[in-house]
């Protein structure tokens, strides 16, 4: 199971190319791909984006978030914070639903690097 960031969303829909693109689409085809609730919800918070996009955005399953996910969520923000790094909390809540799935996590985003020690795998 992968998780595509919003960040890799955005470069597969504005046509962009690369490893990290080409890893995305693989996963779509075989689908294998996931969407995160934080994930959607960026990308749905576009006001320019089209019906088309939408209806795709639509065909991806989104993960249910698990119980006890946000208790979760917020100790892995506390041990980063408590180890000098600032996640951002939709960083955290991304990287909390791929630890839930154990699903790999493909993004452009090197803040998720701080999250591997905890068990995150990126793509």
């Amino acid at each position: 199971m992968i998780i595509a960031d919003t960040n890799i969303w955005i470069a597969y829909l504005e046509g962009g190319s690369g490893p990290d693109v080409e890893a995305f689409e693989v996963a779509l085809t075989d689908q294998i791909l996931r969407m995160a609730p934080v994930v959607i919800a960026e990308l749905l918070s576009d006001p320019a984006l089209s019906e088309d996009t939408e209806s795709q955005l639509a065909s991806i399953p989104v993960l249910d978030l698990l119980p006890g996910f946000w208790p979760r969520a917020g100790k892995l923000r506390s041990r980063l914070l408590y180890d000098g790094m600032r996640p951002k909390l939709a960083d955290t809540l991304i990287a909390q639903t791929c630890l839930d799935y154990e699903a790999v996590l493909l993004t452009r985003d090197v803040g998720f690097r701080s999250y591997v020690s905890y068990g995150l795998k990126l793509f």
